[in-house]
């Protein structure tokens, strides 16, 4: 039987690349097996990616999950390379120098869904604002949450597809909703928020809904929480050391690289990180143990745990490519664990 397969990537737009995708059909049908996909091409003019004259890039299949959205179907992320097989400069996946099994990443996904003829959160009112923040996190019922139809029916399409989703909560604001993802490795973490994501534009197209990846899509100024994808890490020493020093040192490394890593935080977080809201200033680096209102937290689990654990960095944006996340946050605790 004839497979319909999702080839998505990355495109080329700034400050904040967007997916692409497009079907190939395979003639004998696929098995799932990663090493059975072939290499694709596509026109990089199209997607900022490219000059007209000039304009193939190849696409490198990197993962594949079913699509439970369609019939006999998967989807394929993949990596962008130049015609010339090296990565393009938009390949974010290719900026992990380090991934083994080793460094394990949980990605707390924030977003907002936006009624695409009122251009305003769900639950929102034309013309104004709903009540003020309070009920709606992990709120129950009509008057706190808004679109868990949606929310559910993409739990279930990437709960089938085999992404490892470990929850879903409405989240402080009407019409913000999180979900996190666990992995074992920065590339297999950063394909499965991807496909995540993926699959949640797509559930929401079905119901007239888009999805707002920007981390204050309200304004700088309203008094209503951003969303950001907090980024939860660890490794083998973290997790076994039983040692303070050993956290300490590693937020302390992190402090001597802010701008190394608020540069790829995602774009407009400028506007999310200011010091309100469960945040830190963007200007700022500060840690300390359960205070959500610090650049890394320490979970209290870590403490009670006797510092065997992970730590948490809460500056990533909502709209941050986990790819660019999780290589600097390797790079940044190599360092410190190189001078311990």
């Amino acid at each position: 039987m004839k497979s319909k397969l999702e080839y998505i990537w990355l495109d080329g737009y700034k400050p904040t690349q967007t997916l692409r995708a497009k079907t190939m059909m395979s003639k004998d049908g696929f098995d799932g097996k990663l090493e059975d996909l072939k290499m694709w091409s596509f026109d990089g003019s199209s997607t900022e990616q490219a000059e007209g004259g000039s304009s193939d890039c190849l696409l490198k299949p990197v993962a594949v999950y079913p699509d439970v959205t369609r019939k006999n179907a998967y989807v394929v992320m993949c990596e962008v390379l130049n015609a010339d097989g090296t990565p393009h400069e938009t390949n974010g996946r290719a900026t992990i120098a380090k991934d083994d099994d080793d460094y394990w990443f949980g990605f707390e996904q924030e977003y907002f869904l936006y009624d695409v003829d009122t251009k305003l959160p769900l639950g929102f009112p034309a013309g104004g604002y709903p009540g003020p923040q309070g009920p709606y996190y992990c709120g129950v019922g009509a008057k706190a949450a808004f679109g868990r139809e949606i929310v559910e029916e993409h739990f279930d399409v990437c709960l089938e597809a085999g992404l490892n989703v470990e929850g879903i909560n409405a989240e402080v604001a009407a019409g913000q909703w999180e979900f996190q993802i666990f992995a074992k490795g920065a590339h297999d973490a950063g394909d499965q928020i991807w496909i995540a994501r993926y699959f949640l534009e797509k559930v929401a197209e079905k119901y007239g809904v888009y999805v707002e990846w920007h981390p204050k899509p309200l304004g700088k100024d309203a008094d209503w929480n951003g969303s950001g994808m907090h980024a939860n890490f660890s490794n083998g020493l973290m997790r076994t050391c039983g040692d303070k020093k050993v956290f300490d040192a590693i937020c302390e490394e992190f402090g001597k690289h802010i701008q190394e890593h608020v540069s790829v935080y995602g774009a407009y977080n400028d506007q999310r990180l200011t010091g309100k809201h469960e945040t830190a200033s963007i200007n700022d680096f500060s840690y300390g143990v359960s205070d959500r209102g610090s650049s890394i937290r320490i979970p209290v689990g870590t403490v009670e745990d006797g510092w065997k654990g992970r730590l948490e960095d809460r500056r990533p944006a909502s709209n941050g490519d986990p790819y660019k996340i999780a290589a600097v946050i390797i790079d940044t605790t190599e360092k410190a664990v190189a001078k311990m």
